[in-house]
């Protein structure tokens, strides 16, 4: 007696079908389970088993051999054990008019029969609307919602065995969950509790903030300890354009295979702001692991990652950082093959000017020797620095600023201004390529970043005094576009030129 069932599984972001074969014959009673399983999916017989007694059905008493195939792909997790389960029933006629090749299946089995949920749903259904031809989605209760954003399937949240049986032998009547996006997306629009408005001071600091927003540059912010760094890192992503959905699809998607999506949200809808911890790995931050999962940066898909105590990372671990920074995806390779994870993020950093970390301040003594002070600088390399955009010194603030100066511009106020911004980058988006302004190639900044001759000179003074390279010049052009960009120019002037190298404060210290 054989039976066929259709399942998936994740292979980095993307989703991959599994067939789940499970033949009864004669022989003495076991249960094997072939096709490459991890542990996980070995240690399925036993809850497949306790699963289908305890639900009621009987459990054939005969050699019971489960193909999961293709046979040279790893399988990991549980997620394979309620179709496994329903095939079972189905080989041992258990499943009167059930008819499996109509589904899609997904699900762990808890001992009683319960199903629980799994990573990765969102991309199985994603799958499935491009590829499923008509199939239906049969999933836990718990990961519904998230299968049912993807418009163009059918998806039916189950919460037992038993459930799962009566709906594919017609006993019971399968009830599509129907997600509207648009009330996922509501949600978002409700006060998130932070506001740029609660930062006191800092206007300088401010004005990289919005900068970095509206051209979705990398920033890094040098002051003392309690100078605000956090707390204006943390109010970043109110600046930002809300997600569109297939943004938010994307990110979702990404927290989904990691495991991390919030229980009963079915999308993310806010732009993710990640702040690991300095004893990250490199494999934590940017992905890895014998079965690669994804990291930090990719996490921040479309959001913030930012790092705090820049100098306190590991070296090594930072300089993974390179290429996803450069190119908005990071490839993660094997000996089985190599995954590309999406990893289009700002970088958002912050450091000490210096060990003791009262370098330059007007009361609190620097203790620091120069020498310490180039080796704590040392730990960030000439190559990361050059990805990032903007660096701006973020100075202790005054007493009289804590207490209280002329109302500060709020998020909402500053978010106006880089929505606008963001509309002229789209709008020239046909000729370009790319959503945002740091996201141009080298022939597109030259299209759309003519300089004057004055600001050219000024440029090029910048570079013959400061040592800059094409990569830094580049990053000048491109903030200097968004700078123009925010004031409602098509062109661009000496003053933006300027202003966009006021923010390289590290190239002038490092020259």
């Amino acid at each position: 007696m054989l039976a066929r069932a259709l399942s998936a599984t994740p292979v980095g972001v993307a989703a991959h079908p599994i067939e789940v074969e499970v033949d009864i014959a004669r022989g003495l009673p076991a249960m094997s389970t072939v096709g490459l399983p991890d542990t996980a999916v070995k240690e399925s017989r036993e809850r497949v088993r306790a699963a289908i007694t305890n639900s009621g059905f009987p459990f054939p008493d005969q050699r019971i051999t489960v193909n999961l195939a293709p046979a040279d792909l790893r399988k990991e997790g549980a997620r394979f054990d309620l179709a496994v389960a329903l095939t079972l029933l189905a080989a041992g006629r258990s499943l009167r008019g059930a008819d499996l090749s109509r589904w899609l299946i997904l699900g762990e089995l808890a001992l009683d029969g319960r199903v629980k949920g799994v990573r990765g749903t969102l991309s199985v259904a994603l799958w499935l609307r491009h590829h499923g031809h008509g199939r239906r989605l049969l999933v836990p209760r718990a990961n519904a919602v998230e299968a049912a954003v993807v418009e163009g399937i059918e998806v039916i949240g189950v919460d037992s065995l038993a459930q799962a049986a009566a709906i594919l032998c017609g006993e019971r009547e399968a009830e599509p969950t129907v997600v509207d996006p648009r009330t996922l997306f509501a949600a978002r629009d409700r006060d998130s509790g932070i506001d740029l408005a609660e930062v006191a001071g800092q206007e300088r600091a401010k004005r990289a903030l919005e900068i970095a927003a509206a051209g979705f540059h990398n920033l890094l912010m040098v002051g003392p300890p309690g100078s605000g760094k956090t707390m204006l890192a943390e109010r970043l992503p109110t600046l930002l354009p809300p997600m569109t959905l297939d943004e938010a699809l994307e990110t979702t998607r990404i927290y989904s295979v990691h495991g991390s999506l919030p229980p009963g949200e079915g999308l993310i809808t806010r732009r993710p702001f990640r702040s690991p911890h300095h004893s990250i790995s490199d494999a934590g931050l940017v992905g890895g692991g014998t079965l690669p999962r994804p990291g930090e940066v990719s996490l921040a898909h479309h959001g913030v990652l930012f790092l705090d105590e820049l100098p306190e990372f590991c070296r090594s671990v930072l300089e993974v950082l390179r290429q996803p920074l450069e190119a908005g995806v990071i490839t993660i390779a094997r000996a089985s093959g190599a995954l590309a994870f999406p990893a289009d993020c700002m970088l958002v950093a912050a450091m000490n000017p210096c060990p003791c970390g009262f370098r330059g301040d007007p009361v609190r003594e620097c203790l620091c020797t120069p020498v310490q002070v180039r080796k704590y600088r040392a730990r960030l390399s000439g190559p990361l620095l050059d990805r990032i955009d903007l660096h701006v010194a973020v100075p202790a603030p005054s007493y009289g600023e804590l207490r209280g100066g002329p109302a500060a511009e709020t998020s909402a106020w500053v978010r106006a201004r880089v929505v606008r911004a963001r509309a002229a980058q789209t709008a020239r988006r046909g000729a370009t390529g790319v959503h945002c302004n740091a996201r141009l190639a080298p022939a597109a900044l030259r299209r759309v970043c003519p300089l004057p001759r004055e600001a050219d000179d000024l440029l090029a003074a910048a570079v013959d005094r400061l040592g800059m390279s094409a990569r830094s010049v580049h990053r000048v052009m491109k903030v200097a576009r968004t700078i123009a960009d925010l004031a409602g120019r098509d062109a661009i002037a000496v003053t933006d030129v300027a202003e966009a190298l006021h923010f390289r404060s590290l190239d002038r210290h490092l020259a």
